[in-house]
């Protein structure tokens, strides 16, 4: 039986190709026929690794690409937990509004200023008027749950009475003081803002203001926002 011409052609191909081939290669190095033939030997190339500089300056950027999305990852976190809370002050004073007229008690914002260990952190509380004093609310709690301002954030209440309200150091330990904005039965509330701002520059970051009868406004930077309470 004789060869299959489609085989026949590839075979004189390949034996082409082959005596054509300028180079012989045996064991990865070329052959003494090329090399007497062409009068050079091909350039092997051979890689070591990288240097220790090269490793340092590889290190170097990465760790200054981590820090720089580290930070930004905590400033934004900062930032997000800080729109909470003041929207949460916004939100909790028009429930306890609502729920003073429904109830027939008072209900008080505390804002204040402690100290803890050589830093100062600002929160605000929320308090019901009871026969012997202001108390923390009986109902609620998790709603009323006081609430800390991050670190390097400051509070200044400001009260149609007095422009600017100063906030005394209290201990933890201490009674509970009457607080400076209440939110009567009667559907009424003392009118007042506050700024919220940072510690280190004096930026105002947000501003929170109400009117008598307790209609809230959020404002970003002292901008107005389009959620306004």
């Amino acid at each position: 039986m004789g060869s299959c011409p489609v085989s026949i052609a590839v075979r004189q191909l390949a034996t082409r190709w082959h005596r054509q081939l300028p180079m012989k290669m045996k064991q990865g190095q070329p052959h003494r026929d090329t090399v007497r033939r062409h009068g050079v030997a091909p350039t092997v190339f051979r890689h070591d690794g990288f240097s220790l500089l090269e490793l340092l300056v590889a290190l170097f950027v990465i760790v200054l690409i981590t820090s720089m999305v580290s930070f930004n990852f905590t400033s934004g976190g900062q930032e997000v937990e800080l729109e909470s809370k003041v929207r949460n002050l916004a939100s909790v004073a028009a429930y306890a509004l609502d729920e003073a007229q429904m109830s027939g008690v008072d209900y008080g914002l505390l804002v204040e200023e402690r100290l803890e260990g050589a830093e100062v952190i600002y929160r605000y509380q929320w308090l019901e008027r009871a026969l012997d004093g202001w108390r923390v609310p009986a109902s609620g709690k998790d709603l009323f749950e006081a609430q800390v301002m991050p670190p390097g954030i400051s509070l200044q209440l400001e009260l149609q009475d007095a422009p600017l309200v100063e906030l005394s150091l209290e201990d933890e330990g201490s009674d509970i003081v009457a607080p400076q904005v209440v939110f009567y039965a009667s559907g009424e509330t003392t009118v007042g803002a506050i700024d919220v701002m940072r510690i280190d520059d004096g930026e105002l970051l947000w501003r929170v203001e109400w009117d008598l009868l307790g209609r809230f406004e959020i404002l970003r930077r002292g901008i107005p926002d389009d959620e306004d309470l």
